[in-house]
């Protein structure tokens, strides 16, 4: 049975988007950053201007453009805290 992340999409003023997830990618900045079910404990700092990109289950993307905040991930999931985020143009198939 595959296992989930469960994500918290999070900017200041409202919770943009939860659910679950086969992975999350995001940009901080020590570099792009992968995070997988059973991931090791670590926050990071989002770079300034970046993607957070969350893949679903069933291989669909949400993808939104986020300025700044940190990327938290422990044993309950992933939670995105940034400063601004909208959806960005899905252009990207798959």
């Amino acid at each position: 049975m595959a296992q989930h992340l469960k994500v918290q999409l999070v900017a200041v003023e409202e919770k943009v988007w939860s659910g679950e997830a086969e992975m999350v990618m995001a940009r901080t900045t020590e570099g792009e950053l992968g995070v997988l079910p059973g991931h090791a404990p670590l926050l990071g700092q989002l770079a300034d201007s970046g993607q957070v990109r969350i893949k679903l289950p069933g291989g669909e993307q949400v993808v939104y453009e986020v300025a700044g905040g940190f990327l938290s991930v422990n044993e309950r999931g992933v939670t995105v805290l940034a400063e601004t985020a909208t959806p960005a143009s899905a252009s990207q198939g798959n």
